[in-house]
């Protein structure tokens, strides 16, 4: 199954021509993208008890590394 994504904004102008395109094959399929993207739609809330980005990236551990001499 090969799946056409099409964004909300481009849906008027892209879904119909795309399924009518696809149409005489059962390996694609169009669908609009229905997810919602940070910030697009709706500003943050800015109550206390709103959700916060966090970071997803592991904290390096403080220090260096030993020299280390090449033979």
């Amino acid at each position: 199954m090969i799946y056409c994504v099409i964004p909300p904004e481009l849906e008027g102008e892209l879904f119909a021509k795309l399924t009518t395109y696809y149409e005489d094959n059962p390996d694609v399929t169009v669908i609009v993208d229905r997810r919602r993207r940070s910030g697009a739609r709706e500003a943050p809330a800015s109550t206390p008890d709103a959700r916060r980005m966090r970071e997803r990236r592991r904290v390096r551990i403080p220090g260096t590394f030993p020299a280390i001499d090449a033979p």
